[in-house]
């Protein structure tokens, strides 16, 4: 009887370090996933890229609502990992310049394609 009772603690004592052990591991794993769902690739932006190409978007259509020269509304703004892209039609070649122009001023813009067509 003592050695079944000593038997059955020792099994228990196996289980709860394998039960431990499955929960660190699925602690681990989810931290990694965390982690990992943060982080960018050549593919996709992290997060923190996300929100900060986001507000490089919304400054520049700022400033082009602001600009008497431009029509926001024939203008598709688009930012992928500080790369501006635009997009859309404008009258005039002069029009096309001054949207890329503005564009590059726009803090956190590394690079402008200008992709407007003068109408």
């Amino acid at each position: 009887m003592i050695g079944s009772k000593f038997t059955y603690l020792k099994e228990a004592k196996v289980m709860n370090n394998n039960a431990r052990l499955v929960l660190a591991l699925v602690i681990v794993g989810s931290l990694a996933g965390s982690v990992m769902a943060c982080t960018s690739s050549p593919t996709s932006e992290s997060t923190g890229e996300y929100v900060d190409d986001s507000v490089i978007s919304n400054k520049l259509r700022g400033q082009l609502v602001g600009d008497k020269d431009l029509n926001v509304f024939k203008i598709d703004v688009e930012t992928y990992k500080g790369v501006v892209q635009l997009s859309g039609f404008v009258d005039t070649l002069e029009a096309k310049n001054r949207a890329g122009k503005v564009a590059s001023g726009v803090t956190g813009v590394r690079q402008v394609s200008n992709n407007l067509i003068v109408k």
